[in-house]
Parts: structure tokens; sequence; C-alpha cells
């Protein structure tokens, strides 16, 4: 069963964050709340947790999976980003948005889509979610809790501990929670193309 865990949405419980942070650490994979609903993360080196995600969700070899970066300084040394996609990116970072980047060496190539060798970033702007990065002080691999079948994420912890019970190993709680997705932006043909429209606003990057 997993662990529940329950914080506080705008000032999360220090020792509660370090309890489940020594859980990632040990290979946990956790359900968590986001700025753009629940997602299921874990440690980024770690093989297990990409591979009980892409169990739950049912994906293909052809899924971006989301590397959760706390700043702009662990996000550009995972991926590549030339000077105009510098300014447009750090400009609209933290939010809700996904970058498709060309991955760094530092990106295990498992990670890496299969044909384009690129990886989905974002600097999520949530109080828990930045809190587990700066208690790990590492990004996290993740992707959007969003089950087959289903056309949005769960809105509270004790839906996703109901539907998951015996799939992940912590759950946390922090209230409700939007269920609108990130905005993707795809940099992989080196212009921005949205690939799929969310709660983050679009036109930074077609007027760019």
């Amino acid at each position: 069963m997993a662990t529940f865990v329950e914080v506080h949405p705008d000032n999360p419980q220090p020792r509660t964050i370090g309890q489940v942070v020594a859980r990632i650490r040990e290979g946990a994979l956790v359900a968590f709340p986001t700025d753009s609903g629940y997602a299921l993360g874990g440690r980024l080196d770690d093989q297990s947790i990409k591979d009980r995600i892409r169990d739950i969700r049912r994906l293909d070899d052809k899924h971006h999976y989301t590397l959760l970066c706390r700043d702009f300084a662990q996000l550009g040394q995972l991926v590549h980003v030339d000077n105009h996609v510098f300014r447009t990116v750090r400009a609209t970072t933290p939010g809700p948005y996904t970058f498709i980047l060309p991955a760094t060496k530092e990106v295990p190539r498992r990670l890496l889509h299969a044909k384009k060798k690129t990886v989905g970033v974002r600097i999520p702007d949530n109080p828990v979610v930045q809190a587990l990065l700066a208690e790990l002080g590492e990004p996290m691999l993740s992707s959007t809790l969003l089950l087959p079948g289903q056309d949005e994420t769960p809105v509270f912890g004790w839906d996703v501990k109901e539907e998951l019970d015996h799939a992940v190993d912590v759950v946390i709680d922090a209230g409700e929670v939007s269920t609108a997705p990130t905005t993707v932006v795809d940099y992989s043909s080196g212009t921005a193309e949205i690939a799929r429209q969310g709660a983050g606003d679009a036109h930074p990057f077609v007027e760019g």
C-alpha cells in the first residue's frame, strides 16, 4: 500500500518533505501535485522509475518523459539551449510549460526520444515540487499522471491513492489541484512548435 502524506500547499512542512525525499533516494515512485495536475516521479538515474511509469500509463518509446528542474541552472545542464531559446524559456519559467529540447550527455540515453534524442524539461511553479527538488538536490524524472482512457489528471491525493494504491510508493496530498496540463513547446526542429496547448500562454513562443 502507498504511504499517504499530507502537506501544506504553500508552505510544505520541511520534515515531511525530508521524509518523502528519503524515500525517493531509496527508489520510491511518488505521486505528487504540481502546477498542472498530478505527476508521477522519482530519481533520474533509477531505471525502475521509468519502467514503472511506462507500465502504469502504458506508454510507448515515442513518449517524452519530463525532467523536473528546480531552476534554470539545472535545466541548462540537461538540454542544449541557444540564445533565442534561452531568452524565451527564461522569461516563462517557472510555470506550466514543458520544453522539448536536444539533450546533453548528462541525460541517460534510455530517457531520450528514440529518434530525436530529445527530452522534455520543465521548471514547475509549485511550492511542493520546489521543496522536493530543493531537498533532493537534483532533477527528477516525471510524467503526468494521466491514466489510460482518462482525459484529466486526478484532483485530490485520495483519488490517486484509491486508483494507484499498489502501483506507487508514496502519494502526496496538498489539497485540490488544477487538472490543466502544461503547454508543450517543441524545439526539436530548432523553432518553437506548440505540441500541446495547456495552462501556459503560447503567445511568447508563437510571436517569437
